[in-house]
């Protein structure tokens, strides 16, 4: 035998998963080859998703819901006249407020030792992103107004290191206490602005009336003041009328008292018995005098004239010989004291004498007897109060591990055909190398022994 044919003979070059056509035999002897690897993968995948599972900390999940009062729970509110709230509104403004920032950073400030177990170093920053991601308002999706669809609720999720069931129904009832003032404060600038009003109103009314009354005095004062001066100059005019009534009737007597005397006229007579006496007298005869005018003055005599005008120069006052002066002395005592203007100015309650401010002191009265305690005011009804919650909503253990099993299986099979393609790309260039060696080699040999 011949050199060349005690060679061994080439062997096939193997190139596993280099061709265009996989041989799912090949594949799956491929991956059982390295099935130690792969489960070794696949369980500590599982291990790091049981770890997880088993150290996380929990996060559980609870709610509240409230509904809307009932109308007799508003009514302490409704009856003051004053201000209204229907239980729907009530219902949205106590949502609101639970929807509210200001709210939760007030019932965190009063008790940052519920919160307590989630401070890592910064417990202000730490409620923030708290107040973030833990809450959530909850509504009906329809839109009817009727009592059994209408609620709010407010759910929490939170870790297992605080008492969340507490914190939400702290919260619910800081949000109703809350709007609570709010409704209070409200209803405390009503009653007080409509007071303030109805001062002013008040005030304004008083200010009228005391014009009016200034202005009835001045009205009457000015009247009597004109009515007396009218009588006064009435009372002159009339004693000056009667002044010269007197000196005329004087002058007239002066003048018919010289004429008596030149008659010799002593005592009252008549023009018939004057001329009579001077005749024979002729028996009884009996004479009737009949004159369509006055006897003159100077019949009189000077005795009754002297008399009489004696008594008219003698006289001090005229005023008993005209009754007016009477009528006119009694009005200017009554112009001396107007008892009217008396008792305007004595009046010591003009409210009284107020017709208009009569609904005013009604009203004013009753908003000061308002009940203005609302304390007691039920906003919205709790229908279900946050429980402590049995179970965590997450982390899913069961879950956990399932996924950690399948993610550690899929990693593992895909290492698996990883390192086979490595590892056959370097088995391919090592056989090909080796194939060239051993043929360079039988060349050779067969060379020498033509040559041979």
């Amino acid at each position: 035998m011949s050199h060349a044919e005690s060679l061994p003979p080439p062997r096939p070059i193997p190139v596993p998963f280099n061709t265009q056509e996989i041989d799912l035999g090949d594949f799956f002897n491929a991956l059982w080859q390295q099935k130690y690897l792969i489960a070794g993968i696949a369980l500590a995948v599982t291990a790091l998703a049981a770890v997880y599972a088993f150290t996380a900390t929990p996060q559980y999940r609870t709610k509240t819901f409230l509904r809307p009062p009932s109308i007799k729970d508003l009514d302490a509110l409704n009856q003051t006249g004053v201000y209204a709230l229907n239980p729907e509104e009530s219902l949205k403004r106590v949502g609101a407020a639970l929807n509210s920032y200001e709210v939760r950073k007030s019932y965190f400030d009063q008790h940052q030792e519920q919160f307590s177990g989630i401070d890592s170093g910064d417990l202000t920053q730490d409620f923030e992103r708290f107040n973030s991601d833990a809450f959530r308002i909850t509504q009906p999706s329809n839109k009817g107004g009727d009592n059994l669809s209408n609620f709010v609720g407010l759910e929490i999720t939170f870790p297992g290191t605080v008492e969340g069931h507490v914190i939400l129904n702290g919260i619910v009832q800081e949000a109703i206490k809350s709007e609570r003032k709010q409704i209070q404060d409200d209803l405390n600038s009503v009653i007080d602005n409509s007071l303030n009003t109805l001062e002013r109103k008040m005030g304004i009314a008083r200010a009228s009336y005391e014009a009016d009354k200034d202005s009835t005095i001045a009205k009457i004062s000015e009247s009597d003041v004109l009515r007396r001066a009218q009588l006064q100059d009435e009372l002159r005019a009339l004693r000056t009328e009667l002044r010269d009534r007197r000196e005329s009737r004087i002058a007239q007597l002066n003048e018919s008292i010289n004429i008596a005397r030149e008659l010799g006229i002593v005592k009252p007579t008549t023009p018939t018995a004057m001329g009579q006496s001077n005749g024979v007298s002729q028996g009884n005869v009996f004479r009737a005098e009949v004159f369509n005018e006055q006897f003159p003055l100077h019949f009189m005599g000077t005795e009754a004239l002297g008399a009489e005008r004696n008594a008219l120069l003698a006289r001090k006052s005229d005023d008993h010989a005209s009754p007016r002066i009477s009528e006119i002395k009694k009005e200017l005592q009554l112009l001396e004291q107007n008892r009217q203007i008396e008792r305007l100015k004595s009046r010591k309650n003009d409210d009284l004498f107020l017709n208009t401010l009569v609904d005013m002191r009604a009203e004013k009265s009753r908003l000061e007897h308002i009940n203005r305690d609302l304390s007691e005011l039920a906003l919205v009804k709790v229908d279900q109060q946050a429980v402590k919650p049995s179970n965590p909503i997450k982390p899913n253990k069961l879950l956990i591990l399932i996924l950690g099993m399948f993610g550690g299986g899929v990693l593992g099979i895909f290492v698996a055909l990883i390192r086979g393609i490595v590892l056959g790309r370097s088995a391919s260039r090592y056989a090909v190398s080796t194939e060239k060696v051993l043929l360079g080699q039988s060349t050779s040999m067969m060379a020498n022994s033509r040559l041979s």
